[in-house]
């Protein structure tokens, strides 16, 4: 029996050579048999991919793997510990269940410093042997006087990497040195000559906490074993089938982390001296985020004494714009000589090949070719430059070339994106583009409506007569404002004056388009209501209120279906709360915190611009002439300001290099910036939905004042098959401060207005608020032109966070359990001193303990000083980037398939009655384990009650007598001298422990709960 220890790679190790790298290897002890890996020079992310076998006999229960990282100097001979793991053989796996597992590297003592953490595969086996072609190097044996044995290395012959759809071999051998390294942090795959065939083994990178379960992490396939000169000739042939391994990621961690973007922005206008294209060094100050992009512009004013026709005796005029092979044409004008167009036309810089500009006035014939009416020519080189903020160039006229007669009113200059005529231009890269299409690429600006709250209070009601007279009525009032229905509850007493007093919450914006619509209903039965009388009432005429104080309640007679001869009332308070932010997204991702009420507003401490420049390696999304395609735009959402920048047709990197300006309130605030595809160039039909591409967030308290941020990054879509990178979009981001007092003021005030607090919402409310409050939102962008769709929308405010997810649920409590691991450390930090690990120590805690115990007024200050040591320290290493989307954090990498597909089910549920069955199982069995652990808080807490409940006579009664001693002993023994006794009891050598349970936890075990009561 063989122990097999897989050193497969390491990450973000300390870096040791004093050039800010190191140059490790692994060193693995297990029982007296010691064996290393080769070095690789010059890597803090490296990957051995190397077998270590051990011999095992069958008392290896109680022995422990001993993992060490070593860095080795060179030219002097000599190591540096770089870390070291502990690995328990209690639980170890025999061949086939091994999975990949992720260790933090630990310490050696307090004082040495380490980070990173090491990726290893330990498992069981009968059927290894030693590879013959394999030499390691010698290391002498541990100084023992049992026989150590020297353990081989056995090396992967071929390693696959498969990055970006190409597939790359090298071998493990002195080839391998001179091959180019890929690193590979995400996915690792083997292949080893096995019977004449070769088996891949591809291993998804996942914490030590993960589960994965053997047959969604390895799986056969029948390649050919090619080298290194064969895959360089014949290119790559070897593909991994990415449809049966939907979470495995073919992409390394680069691909999903940000990157530093090389933008060239803010460029000068170019200068070719002579009449060039552009003339001067003038800078384009107002776009200063993003590349400036050069065009040349054309606007068509009108026209005047054009001929006529012989045939039709009247003229259909329309101008065609052309440049090159880049034809542009105005809309027709039906039987008039003197039209008027005023259309603009945009020609990019980089797509010119001509160096004339016609324009041509042409007469609509239906049958037939258009005839030409005259034109203009205009040389490119003489061609003027406008700059912004310079006045728009005032058009002139012209007098056509040719036969006819008649004049045309133009003005041609050169520009940039900076350029007001830019957003309505007809663009040339557009031309494809007819019809409603047009309006469906172009840039915008959107305001979302500005909403209130709608309180109304429904009181009581006075005189209602029920339609049979010998029954009192149960009554209850149903309120609606647009699609918006809430009901107060029946009331308890069946009488003709019934009491409700109840508040019910819906959201309005303006302009108040709908009604407030309230009904009395008699309930007959469950399944009918009988309508007692209604009331409608304007949201114009409703009191709008700032604050806490209440408003007047008021009368008002209902509107009944039969004549009675005394009118029914009702008594209500309404009112529209603008002292409340009408909450459309998320708390924990919030673009905008101010009240409703402009009265209330802050102002504002600084201006967040965001240089919106391109995108790289977007993935087709539709098939358009029997091809990929991508019609790309981005949709930025900050405060009540969205943007649309317009769509670049048909290319998988799109440049957009437009940029937006936001006044920022509060620092703490998130703006969001996603991409979509455009399916709606046609007109688009009302079945067809825009694409999610991906999203970006990016919060403003992060970004350092007046620095300008130009990164790439990731943009990721969980997809029922798994997480997927769809692209990068390249950002240029500055935040400017305008008062840092105002700005440090800020970080002290709530984060939602007061009146959040003073009056707050219930959970239930807060999110079917929420829900309406988008749904309104996207009802009133959707009618804007072009409109901002409602999956658009919904996708930029994430409308179905709250909904159930088992990858969230797991993803969040792994988050938890990464916060409590520093605690745990500590404690773990503090049993060695306790029992003595490190001599050393354990001498200079009890030495830190005495001090504190002798000057207990340094205790508060040397906390404190420690918490601004580590603050300093970790100045080094914050982080230089702003955060991004994270698929390991979000637990989209190592996520099962049918997880997936249960969080992409709709609500109700749409899969068959056994897929519900097992999902209801799966989530009875992991709230069987939450109910364990609430069992569990809940008897400790009994235990602590029981003390003096009497319960149990004795053990309450020892605890008194223990209580009458413990206050006479601490009356007449200082305290300093209790707390000195204490940490030296708590601490003291391994020597004088005994390893049975302490008497005062013997004592609680004992104590009763209330389990023995349960059913």
């Amino acid at each position: 029996m063989k122990l097999v220890v897989e050193v497969i790679d390491a990450h973000d190790l300390m870096p040791k050579d004093g050039l800010g790298s190191a140059s490790p290897y692994v060193e693995v002890d297990f029982q007296n048999q010691l064996s290393r890996t080769k070095t690789i020079p010059k890597n803090l992310n490296p990957i051995w991919n190397q077998k270590l076998l051990f011999d095992l006999d069958s008392h290896h229960l109680h022995s422990s793997i001993e993992v060490s990282v070593y860095h080795e100097r060179r030219p002097v001979p000599g190591r540096s510990f770089l870390g070291r793991v502990r690995i328990s053989c209690s639980n170890l796996v025999s061949k086939g269940d091994q999975v990949y597992q992720s260790f933090q590297l630990e310490s050696k003592s307090f004082l040495s410093f380490v980070k990173g953490e090491i990726g290893l595969k330990i498992y069981t086996s009968s059927s290894e042997s030693h590879h013959p072609n394999n030499s390691t190097p010698k290391i002498s044996s541990l100084p023992t006087t049992t026989t150590t044995t020297q353990a081989p290395i056995v090396d992967d012959s071929i390693t696959l990497i498969q990055v970006k759809g190409n597939t790359k071999t090298h071998t493990n051998q002195a080839e391998t040195a001179s091959a180019t390294r890929i690193p590979i942090q995400e996915a690792h795959t083997s292949v080893i000559e096995e019977c004449g065939g070769v088996r891949s083994e591809t291993t998804r990178h996942i914490h030590k906490h993960q589960q994965s379960t053997p047959s969604s992490v390895t799986r056969t396939d029948r390649v050919h074993h090619l080298t290194m000169q064969q895959q360089q000739q014949t290119g790559p042939k070897l593909r991994r089938r990415a449809e049966h391994e939907p979470n495995v990621r073919s992409q390394g961690d680069d691909d999903f982390e940000v990157k530093e973007a090389s933008l060239h922005l803010g460029e000068q206008w170019p200068n070719n001296g002579g009449r060039a294209w552009m003339s001067g060094e003038r800078m384009a100050a107002t776009l200063d985020l993003v590349e400036q992009m050069y065009y040349l512009y054309v606007r068509v004013v009108k026209a005047k004494d054009l001929a006529v026709s012989a045939i039709t005796a009247s003229c259909d005029p329309y101008v065609e714009v052309k440049l090159g092979n880049y034809k542009g044409r105005t809309r027709h004008v039906e039987r008039k000589t003197s039209p008027e167009w005023n259309q603009v036309f945009a020609f990019s810089k980089e797509r010119i090949q001509s160096s004339i500009l016609e324009v041509l006035v042409k007469d609509k014939e239906m049958v037939g070719r258009d005839e030409c009416l005259g034109r203009v020519v205009f040389d490119l080189n003489e061609i003027p430059t406008r700059v912004p903020p310079d006045s728009p160039l005032a058009p002139q006229w012209y007098r056509m070339e040719g036969k006819a007669r008649g004049e045309v009113m133009v003005a041609v200059w050169m520009g940039s994106q900076a350029d007001e005529a830019f957003t309505e231009a007809w663009h040339a890269d557009a031309a494809s583009v007819h019809g409603e299409g047009v309006y469906n690429i172009r840039s915008k600006v959107y305001v979302s409506p500005k909403m209130w709250y709608l309180r109304v209070n429904v009181i009581e009601a006075q005189d209602v007569v029920p339609g049979e007279r010998s029954r009192l009525p149960e009554v209850a009032v149903k309120v609606q404002v647009g699609s918006q229905v809430l009901r107060t509850g029946v009331c308890p007493n069946r009488t003709a004056n019934p009491i409700w007093n109840e508040d019910l919450l819906f959201v309005a914006a303006e302009p108040f388009e709908e009604h407030l619509v309230l009904t009395v209903e008699d309930q007959i039965h469950e399944s009918k209501d009988d309508v007692l009388g209604s009331i409608t009432l304007p949201l114009d005429s409703v009191e709008k209120r700032l604050d806490h104080r209440p408003v007047h309640s008021r009368w008002f007679n209902l509107d009944r279906r039969r004549v009675h001869k005394f009118s029914s009332r009702i008594h209500l308070r309404v009112c529209l709360e603008g002292g409340y932010h009408v909450l459309d997204e998320s708390t924990m991702y919030i673009s905008d915190q101010r009240p409703t009420a402009k009265q209330l507003w802050k102002p504002p401490v600084g201006v967040l611009e965001v240089g919106i420049v391109s995108a790289q390696g977007l993935l087709p999304m539709k098939m358009k002439e029997g091809r990929g395609s991508t019609d790309a735009y981005c949709v930025a959402k900050y405060g009540q300001k969205w943007v649309r920048t317009r769509t670049i047709l048909d290319t998988f990197s799109p440049k957009w290099n437009e940029q937006y300006t936001w006044e920022v309130y509060d620092p703490c605030t998130v703006i969001t910036l996603g991409v979509f595809d455009n399916s709606h160039l046609g007109g688009g039909g009302g079945g067809v939905r825009d694409t999610r591409i991906g999203k970006v967030r990016i919060r403003v308290s992060t970004l350092e004042a007046h620095r300008v941020y130009t990164h790439s990054y990731p943009l990721l879509l969980l997809h029922p098959s798994g997480v997927k990178k769809m692209g990068e979009i390249s950002l240029a981001v500055r935040f400017t401060s305008l008062s840092l007092a105002h700005t440090i003021y800020i970080y002290a005030q709530p984060l939602l207005p007061k009146m959040h607090y003073l009056h707050p919402f219930t959970v239930n409310q807060v999110e079917n608020l929420r829900y309406q409050a988008m749904n309104i939102v996207a009802a009133r962008l959707g009618r804007a032109e072009p409109p901002l769709r409602k999956e658009v929308v919904e996708y930029m405010l994430d409308v179905d966070s709250h909904m159930w997810s088992m990858r969230r649920s797991k993803a969040n409590f792994f988050r938890m359990t990464a916060l409590l691991s520093g605690a745990m450390s500590m404690n773990r930090w503090f049993e060695d001193v306790c029992n003595w690990k490190n001599p050393v120590t354990s001498v200079l805690v009890h030495v830190l303990f005495l001090i504190l115990i002798w000057y207990p007024e340094l205790i508060l200050p040397t906390a404190f000083l420690y918490a601004f040591v580590i603050g300093v320290w970790n100045y080094r290493v914050r982080a230089r980037q702003p955060a991004h989307m994270d698929a390991r954090l979000s637990w989209a990498e190592a996520v099962q398939p049918d997880e997936l597909d249960e969080e992409f089910d709709t609500f109700p549920t749409s899969r068959q009655g056994e897929v519900v069955r097992m999902r209801y199982d799966r989530l009875r069995s992991v709230a069987g384990r939450i109910q364990t652990v609430v069992g569990d808080v809940a008897t400790q807490g009994e235990r602590f009650h029981s003390l003096l409940s009497w319960r149990d006579p004795r053990a309450t009664s020892l605890f008194l007598v223990f209580c009458l001693g413990a206050a006479v002993l601490l009356y007449v023994t200082p305290l300093r001298l209790l707390l000195l006794a204490a940490g030296l009891h708590v601490m003291r050598h391994p020597r004088f422990r005994s390893k049975l349970p302490s008497i005062p936890s013997n004592f609680f075990r004992r104590l009763t709960a209330r389990t023995d009561s349960m059913l």
